[in-house]
This record gives structure tokens, sequence and C-alpha cells, in this order.
């Protein structure tokens, strides 16, 4: 044997042994190897949001039929909030609390038809200073047909208005305001819309994702049109649920009164967001609507399924923090309304999930207060990133990654939302959420308020404003809704110029006008 083989014989074995006693060495003493290191690189973030998903609406949530077997698993793989809300239940002004972090009297997206102020800062700005390559994929929906490449986002996709479900419009049982056929705007060049829309959108990010610069972190914010009414499932799955009855108990008009619910609530009922004249249809049914709802959440469920399946294939998934939530939720029949705007559960709370291996524990629940402002400074802090100024929200961040929640026992939101023209049957509301006990304020209007006890009255249907055993609540409530207001500089209402249709319409035929509050007939 040649001496020269011999020794390199024995210096690879005794580079074998060195390396092997340096594994064992870093091992004990917990010296971060390669994949722990990766692991504390800058997470990749992917975020979806979905339109108009109620916070009861998912098979993890206990619904009776709807099938979500995606979205199920990201409570099994990460934490399910079960006490998230948003601020403002509308499309534009939940959209815009996600992005900067504020309350809607601080951004002033305030409906879905004005322009957003040039001057508000987007939290993917800062993940752009800190490094991130960054896109946006779907509906944008500030600023009527504004579909432009917004600041904050380095490719782009969108749609004008509400956009389409189909390009050719089938399926489609009414045209809702802000409905467009004219495709998509990607990167400032028109592009014609091919197939169902959440399906598109679902191709769109995955081609981005898969063209990104994989030596970048990167944020992608997936934001469906689905399910903004008018409805319209995916063809695969319309009809799944035709057979299927409305899980919603709809008060009648009789148990509204015995509720003590405001004027305003009993005489909506009787309006284009009521069951009596829902949409302003002869016929309304809440039922089929509520049908064809669930019908249209199955493409998302599926695009949820498909995104997290790519990252698990391309070995992104350790270190990427998956979000999924609605940008408010939905109504059908709840206290006799449709549609949204309300501070009630079924307008307010949302679904949200987070998924972060090795940073917050799987399938352990979250019960912490939770906003829809908290969300730009809980990921700018997982993304080690600056946050912006004048931020309403915190990050809840390490309580998620601890699954401990009692930095938020004392918690409460501000819920406000500003009359519309377009819909003058909701008026301007200001609220304390997120307790045992809801305070809702009516303003401007000759009307009682609210106050229900969410632990024996979930449903949110025997009003106790009146009852004096809760008259000290309702005055610490109220002192607490003005702390929030003047805490966050809410002091002054925007208010902007008429834009858009009205509809104010009532039925006949349907519910009369409601009387006044009893207390405020005098007994003399």
């Amino acid at each position: 044997m040649n001496p020269m083989q011999i020794d390199v014989n024995e210096a690879q074995s005794r580079i074998r042994f060195v390396v092997g006693l340096f594994s064992l060495l870093v091992a004990a003493w917990g010296i971060p190897t390669d994949a722990a290191a990766a692991n504390d690189s800058p997470p990749n973030i992917l975020f979806i949001l979905c339109d108009d998903h109620r916070f009861d609406c998912l098979g993890v949530a206990g619904h009776p039929f709807l099938e979500t077997p995606h979205i199920d698993t990201m409570a099994r793989d990460g934490a399910m909030l079960r006490r998230a809300y948003v601020t403002t239940s509308l499309c534009s002004p939940s959209r815009a609390s996600i992005l900067t972090g504020q309350y809607a009297h601080n951004h002033r997206v305030v409906d879905n038809y004005h322009a957003v102020d040039p001057n508000l800062v987007f939290f993917p700005e800062s993940l752009q200073d800190a490094g991130y390559q960054t896109a946006f994929i779907g509906k944008w929906h500030m600023g009527g047909d504004i579909d432009d490449p917004q600041r904050g986002f380095d490719h782009w996709v969108s749609f004008r208005g509400q956009g389409t479900y189909w390009p050719d419009g089938h399926g489609t049982t009414r045209e809702v305001p802000q409905t467009t056929y004219d495709g998509f705007n990607v990167n400032g060049k028109r592009v014609p819309q091919r197939g169902y829309i959440t399906d598109e959108l679902t191709e769109y990010s995955l081609d981005w994702l898969k063209g990104r610069d994989p030596n970048k972190p990167f944020f992608l914010y997936v934001s469906h049109k689905a399910v903004h009414a008018d409805f319209v499932p995916a063809d695969r799955h319309r009809g799944r649920y035709d057979n299927e009855a409305l899980p919603i108990e709809i008060p009648t008009v009789e148990a509204m009164d015995a509720g003590n619910k405001p004027m305003w609530v009993r005489n909506q009922r009787n309006s284009r967001h009521g069951v009596d004249f829902g949409y302003n249809l002869p016929g309304f049914s809440p039922e089929v609507y509520y049908r064809r709802y669930c019908e249209s959440l199955l493409a998302v469920d599926d695009s949820v399924g498909q995104l997290r399946e790519f990252l698990k294939q391309q070995e992104l998934d350790q270190n990427t923090i998956v979000v999924y939530m609605g940008d408010n939720g939905f109504q059908f029949g709840d206290h006799g309304l449709i549609d949204k705007r309300t501070a009630y559960e079924a307008s307010a709370k949302v679904p949200l999930l987070v998924v972060a291996p090795g940073k917050i524990p799987a399938g352990v629940p979250f019960d912490g207060l939770v906003g829809n402002i908290d969300i730009a400074p809980t990921l700018l802090e997982a993304a080690n990133a600056s946050a912006p100024k004048n931020i309403n929200g915190q990050s809840v961040w390490q309580a998620l990654c601890s699954s401990d929640a009692s930095s938020l026992n004392d918690r409460t939101l501000l819920y406000e939302y500003y009359w519309e023209r377009n819909y003058p049957h909701t008026p301007t509301l200001h609220a304390v959420i997120g307790g045992r006990f809801k305070y809702i304020r009516c303003h401007g209007l000759w009307d009682r308020d609210e106050l229900y006890d969410l632990e024996s009255d979930p449903g949110e249907m025997q009003n106790l404003i009146d009852d004096s055993r809760y008259a000290d609540r309702v005055e610490s409530l109220n002192q607490r809704l003005w702390q929030l207001l003047k805490n966050s500089a809410g002091m002054e209402m925007p208010l902007l110029e008429d834009h858009g249709p009205r509809f104010p319409l009532r039925d006949k035929n349907q519910a009369p006008q409601a009387a006044f509050p009893k207390e405020y007939f005098s007994e003399k």
C-alpha cells in the first residue's frame, strides 16, 4: 500500500472524529446548528384575508355542516385566536386598520368609496425597510375603483372595486355596487380575468412565490374577494349545501321588542340590510344566501391548502408565519339584520389563526383579546422590523409565542362605525368590546343605547341598558369608551363628501315602523 494513501486515510479518520466530537459538544452546549440558525433568520410571512368571514363559519369552530379542513388544520398546527375582533365592521375601514394599525378615526378610511390619504404609512413599508420582498394579490377596495399599485408592495395584482367572481358574471343573482369586469391590474398593466377569482388569485400567488428572490425573506398578502356578496361559489362547489338548514335563529318582531332592542335596529329589519327586505329584493331568503355563502368559502379553504402545501414542498413552512383572518363578520338574520357594520358579535368578531412553527405552540387555542389594529405591530415584531409611529394597536407576538394571554386580561377595544349616506339605516356607533359586557352607544339618534352580558346572553338579544342593577356598569363602560377615544385622538369624527348610490328603501308590506323607546314618554 502506498504510504501516502495511509496518511490520507488516517487524516480522514481524524477529521471524522473531530467533526463527530464537535457535533456532540454543540448538542451538549446548546450551540445553534444550521437548522436552528435558519429558524432564527427573518421569518417569511403569508397573510391571507377573507372578505366577510364570520367567526363561527369554520369546521373547527363547531359549524354543523361547513367543511374547512385546510383552515381547520391551521388550528392544529398553530393557534386559533378565539377572541379576535375588527374595530370597524366594514371592508375598507377594516383593511385600512390592518395595514396601518390604526382606528378608523385616525386613518380616516370610513367608507368604501373614498381614497386613502397618501400620507398614511402601511406596515409592509417597514418590512421593505427591513429587507423583505413584498407582494399584494387580490382585493384592495380602498378608494372605489382604485386598483393602482400601492406603496409598500414590490409586486401588485388587484382589481377595481369589488371585481367579479367570474369574468362572464355567471352564477350571480344580483349585481352589487362597485362590481367590475375589466380584469386585473398587474404591476400597472391591465390583464383579463380568465376564471374563478379565488382560484386565479391563488395561481397569481403561487406564481409570485415561485419567482421570488430566494435569498430574501418575503411578505405575501393574499386578499380574497370571497366571500363578499353576491355570493357565487366555484362551479365545483355550487349546490353542495342545498339541503342544509340555516343554523341561525331569526328573531321575530315581538322578540326584538321584548329584548328592548333600539328603535333603529327594529327599523333596520325592513331595509336593504334587514331580513324583511334584504338588498331590496322581493322574497329575499337568508337561508339561500347563507348556503351560497358557505359554498363560496370552500374555494377559499382550497386556496389555503394549496398555499400551505407549496410552502411545505419548498421546505419553507418551518420558517414562514401563516396568518388567516376575516376582514369582518356577516349577519344572516341575527337581530333581524343582514350584512355587517354593527357592533354585534356576528358582525365584529372574526376568525384569526396563526401558524409559526417553533415559535407559536401548536394546537393551543389563544383566548387573549386581539383586534385587527394589532396585526401590523405583531407581524413587525415577529420580523424584527421597526413599527411606524401613531399605531393604536399593540403587538401580541410574545403572548402568542408563550401561549400566555394574561397581559391582555384587562384589555378592551374601541369599536366605531360612522354613518354612511349610502346606507342610512345604520347609525354612527361607538362600543366597548372584548369583555363579558358589551356597551354600544349610538350617536345622533333619539334612541336607546345597549348593554349585553355575553356570558348569559351570547346572542345579544336582552338589552340591559335600562336595568337599574347595571347602572354602575353602564356608567363605568361609558367612561371607558371616552377614555379609549381620548387616548387614541378620537374626539373628532371624520366627515367625507357624498359618494356612491343610496339605498334608503323599505317594503310597505313588511315590518312597520318601530315605536319610540317607552322610557322617552312622560308619565305626566
